[in-house]
């Protein structure tokens, strides 16, 4: 016998058995189960059944502990992730929540997973208390000083900026960032220093599997034992290398670095030992330039001779014959964006796409990719940084941050603490440049685009930095001539090339993606563009 079902959805496996009723007899005989899975349907077909995330922005509601289980992404801060054998991806983040809720749950490093980037679920902490050896490590080198022994404060430690490496499908490696309390020598001298130390982890599904490695490397100063230095004196700390915000790579030569800083002069490189993932003979973390030769190289500064640099949150990544390195500048609140420069080499020299050699003489990174922006029907988004940099093994790239909506939001004058964990699709230029997504991913089905889908009308946002400046659209038309009408490109030509997804746009190569529109009401499926054109980077989304 055949059978025809109908109704099925795509993409969709169902679970089947037949039976036969027998005339006079009362039992029913099956046939074994079997499974079929839909296909994905026609493309309008597979558009027309998409279902976008129902996330809250404005995730207060559930920010509390009691309701971990409803957060999805939100209460992330600096996130690190990584896709395991399993198939699952893991996130890993600094110590931070709305209102502090995670420290009610106990220990640090907090994680969550996903098999598609959308849902997620929460698995608490990774690491259970301070490990063991802080105290004492930061005491041995204090001794060393000729410092007094500190007692600190055991609940005054920062957990911060874990990065999360597979080495194999049987190894994992976490860096996480331990800041110590208090200052180097009494009040109103420079802040005491951070270790960056170790966790690996043989199966990322058993979250309490990590096992502590210890110490890897700490900050080190070029200034010897003159470490009076006053906690004010920003442009002349301490410290050369600040032992925060550690990335970490394996080369395409097999070689294991740790990349690391945060603005204390900038970032800094060092090769660290395959087997037990930590630099080799370290000596003091003081002394002289040479002295401290084993801490690294220094492979990106913003201003030479000036400690105070306003950019920390390296993440590397190595893509097409490069190493891409990825900063988080300026402050946290409102003015946070990221960068990009690249080098042929791990340790550099780093270069800008306006070719400036941000090792050697410094200056500012460009392009930028992400920046505090605001499309219209939202509160806009800010402090979009500290980013991870991933893929999935299948050629396509992602980056995560952190969002935070900007102060004063429902009268809440705390909404700037709201963090939510923005992940979103990268393309990269036919120059080799990645552009990141405007809009967060949502699982939209990449059906082709087709040039008549790009008539009308779109928001359109010039990404060219402003400090602290929330970057708002401005409205454009695509019209059927071929020509652009509103904002910055009025009166130009455009041109679509379908087989790449490029939108040119007078001289601007403006890179499509079919993505969520979180902005509608409801929420719905949309086309989005991102391009650089020099140092500026533009952002738009189709409106429907």
């Amino acid at each position: 016998m055949t059978a025809t079902l109908t109704g099925l959805a795509p993409s969709t496996t169902y679970y089947i058995r037949a039976y036969v009723a027998v005339y006079d007899n009362s039992d029913l005989e099956y046939s074994p189960e079997f499974t079929i899975t839909t296909g994905e349907g026609t493309p309008e077909e597979m558009l027309e059944n998409y279902v976008a995330p129902k996330d809250n922005d404005y995730y207060v509601a559930i920010a509390g502990w009691s309701a971990r289980d409803q957060w999805n992404l939100a209460n992330v801060h600096d996130p690190s992730v990584v896709k395991a054998a399993d198939g699952y991806y893991y996130m890993y983040q600094t110590d931070a929540s709305y209102g502090n809720v995670h420290i009610e749950g106990g220990g640090h490093f907090h994680g969550r997973r996903s098999k598609d980037l959308v849902n997620w679920e929460y698995l608490g902490a990774t690491m259970p208390e301070l490990p063991e050896w802080v105290v004492p490590k930061l005491n041995e080198i204090r001794k060393a000083m000729g410092l007094e022994e500190a007692n600190p404060d055991v609940n005054a430690f920062g957990y911060w900026a874990p990065v999360v490496r597979k080495v194999s499908d049987n190894l994992y490696r976490m860096y996480y960032s331990i800041v110590c309390p208090s200052s180097i020598n009494g009040e109103g001298t420079w802040a005491e220093r951070a270790f960056i130390g170790l966790m690996e982890n043989t199966n990322p599904a058993d979250n309490s599997g990590w096992v502590d490695k210890g110490y890897v490397i700490t900050n080190a100063s070029d200034r010897g034992l003159d470490f009076n230095v006053a906690a004010d004196d920003w442009a002349n700390c301490y410290y050369k290398f600040n032992a925060i915000d550690p990335a970490y790579i394996i080369t395409d030569a097999g070689e294991h670095w740790l990349v690391y800083g945060s603005w204390n002069s900038g970032i800094a490189a060092v090769k660290v030992d395959a087997e037990s993932g930590k630099p080799a003979n370290l000596g003091n973390p003081w002394g002289t330039d040479a002295d401290i030769a084993s801490y690294g190289k220094l492979i990106y500064t913003r201003q030479m001779g000036n400690r105070w640099q306003a950019s920390e949150g390296p993440e590397i990544i190595y893509h097409d014959g490069y190493y891409y390195l990825f900063l988080a500048y300026d402050a946290l609140g409102v003015p946070y964006n990221t960068r990009v420069v690249r080098s042929k080499n791990i340790t550099g020299p780093y270069l800008g796409i306006d070719g400036t050699d941000c090792t050697n003489a410094g200056g500012d990174a460009y392009p930028i990719v992400t920046h505090p922006y605001k499309f219209n029907g939202h509160y806009g988004w800010v402090g979009i940084s500290h980013c991870a940099v991933f893929d999935d093994g299948e050629g396509n790239w992602f980056y995560a941050s952190q969002g935070r909506l900007p102060v004063g939001i429902q009268g809440n004058e705390a909404s700037n603490a709201l963090m939510t964990g923005h992940v979103r699709s990268i393309r990269w230029t036919k120059s080799g440049w990645p552009v990141v997504m405007p809009e967060r991913y949502g699982a939209v089905p990449q059906v082709a685009i087709a040039e008549e889908e790009l008539i009308g009308n779109w928001e359109n946002i010039d990404l060219g930095y402003q400090y602290e400046t929330m970057k708002e659209s401005v409205g454009i038309t695509l019209n059927e001539d071929h020509t652009v009408t509103g904002g910055q490109w009025d009166g130009a030509a455009w041109s679509y090339d379908a087989e790449a997804r490029i939108l040119t746009v007078g001289s601007v190569e403006l890179y499509l993606m079919r993505e969520c529109d979180w902005e509608a009401a409801p929420r719905t499926h949309t086309i989005v563009y991102a391009g650089i054109d020099n140092r500026t980077t533009f952002w738009g989304k189709k409106l429907r």
